[in-house]
């Protein structure tokens, strides 16, 4: 019986020496005779860090010094080597060529809708010179009807906004919401003059490809929101991509 508490002891102990990182005993005693090297100065490394002006820092590690950026809107391509910026090139190329391709049905598809839109007369030499080139705007009147319909719906003359409360309502909320719609429709509808013809545009195009983009982003020259509009042919993605949040690539 007096054994027993020897025992336990001897293994809690090895417990709490034991470092974190280690699955087993053996591994704990060689991570320990590592620290006690450590400890002793045998695999010392002197490391000095001098801050500079612009933000970053200097980090040396005795005889070698590497620069590191510590901004957050730091230029990489600066400490890169250009073996290493050869590699992300040909990556970002490929990766690129790889997209396009993938879409390349749809590409084809698209260029000949826009042929059928019946917008231009062509002069045609086939099946006899001649031939009538004209052709029925019928897919241009469904996609104009498209683009009005959607127009009413999501751009109302009282503005695109509204809000919703979740949760318990009280006057001083609902306030707070009306203020906020209010604001957000005369920046939409007032300051932002691109918005309207913008999406008005992107409507057509979404009717007539299938897909449309907006890009949103606060210019620092205008001191304010933009939203522009990116048709599909100028934003290229997998195709296999279902959203551009999980997509693998944005270009």
């Amino acid at each position: 019986m007096a054994k027993e508490p020897s025992t336990v002891n001897n293994v809690e102990k090895s417990l709490v020496r034991a470092p974190a990182a280690a699955n087993s005993l053996e591994e704990a005693e060689l991570l320990e005779q590592e620290n006690d090297l450590l400890a002793t100065g045998e695999q010392q490394l002197e490391i000095e860090i001098e801050e500079d002006d612009e933000g970053g820092a200097v980090i040396n590690f005795g005889s070698e010094t590497e620069e590191i950026i510590t901004e957050f809107d730091g230029n990489l391509a600066e400490v890169l080597s250009d073996d290493e910026l050869s590699d992300i090139s040909s990556y970002v190329t490929q990766s690129y060529q790889d997209d396009r391709t993938s879409r390349e049905d749809w590409e084809d598809t698209y260029s000949k809708g826009l042929d059928l839109l019946g917008l231009r007369y062509e002069i045609r030499t086939e099946p006899f010179n001649g031939a009538t080139g004209v052709i029925h705007p019928i897919l241009n009147e469904a996609v104009t009807q498209f683009q009005s319909a959607a127009y009413k719906e999501l751009l109302p003359s009282n503005g695109p906004v509204k809000t919703k409360i979740i949760g318990q309502m009280t006057p001083e909320i609902e306030n707070r919401a009306d203020r906020v719609k209010e604001f957000l429709n005369y920046q939409i509808m007032y300051e932002m003059e691109e918005f309207e013809p913008e999406f008005d545009q992107m409507l057509y195009y979404l009717g007539n490809a299938g897909s449309a983009f907006k890009k949103v982003y606060f210019d620092q020259q205008l001191n304010r929101p933009v939203s522009k509009f990116v048709p599909a042919e100028d934003l290229v993605v997998p195709y296999t991509a279902t959203d551009l949040r999980s997509a693998d690539r944005v270009t």
